[in-house]
């Protein structure tokens, strides 16, 4: 892994993208990187934007993403990816769950939902998973977040075990089994896609 890698994580509120990006901090510390860790969300419990960046490396001095500066971007669904296009690298990863979310100004009338999202978002490269039905196949469809975070692990330098270890830690007991399993799918998923790597 380089000196730092930023993660951007966006979603609109209720999809646990705040929870994805603690499992993913705290897994960076179990190997010994240090983390800073922001997090912006407005209307969240709404549905809102919500967008949290995660620093990652041996010394991390800032918290910041700045456009073009982004090494992963994971995104909890389409419009969201769209809207945060512009902070991946030229060769950076961008990660995004196959479901469109219509937010607030969409229902209420007052934009419309992007178009060919899914096609705009292939040409850009991105590796679109389907987070929700992987989540199903493993028993809940609350636990997208971790079938996103599977397919990240795929990408980042740190031991499957340990990801499991603090994904243990840090969902309910009762859900442990079925957030265990969505992750290693979605591990599976990415590590069988020969032709997602560059």
């Amino acid at each position: 892994m380089s000196n730092t890698t930023t993660v951007l994580l966006c979603g609109v509120g209720g999809q646990g993208a705040l929870l994805a990006a603690d499992i993913l901090a705290r897994c960076a510390m179990a190997c010994g990187d240090d983390v800073k860790l922001s997090e912006i969300h407005g209307m969240a419990q709404r549905g809102g934007a919500v967008t949290t960046v995660v620093r990652l490396g041996k010394n991390v001095r800032s918290m910041r993403a700045d456009k073009g500066g982004v090494d992963y971007l994971v995104s909890f669904e389409t419009t969201e990816a769209l809207r945060n296009l512009d902070y991946v690298k030229r060769d950076g990863v961008l990660i995004t769950n196959d479901e469109s979310i219509k937010p607030l100004p969409v229902l209420t009338g007052k934009i419309e939902m992007p178009r060919a999202a899914r096609k705009t978002l292939s040409s850009y490269g991105a590796k679109v998973i389907p987070a929700e039905l992987l989540a199903k196949q493993a028993g809940s469809t609350k636990a997208v977040n971790i079938v996103l975070l599977g397919a990240l692990s795929a990408y980042l330098d740190y031991p499957e075990e340990v990801w499991e270890s603090v994904i243990e830690q840090r969902v309910p007991a009762r859900f442990k089994d079925i957030n265990l399993k969505a992750f290693a799918m979605a591990r599976a998923y990415v590590c069988e896609r020969a032709e997602w790597e560059a």
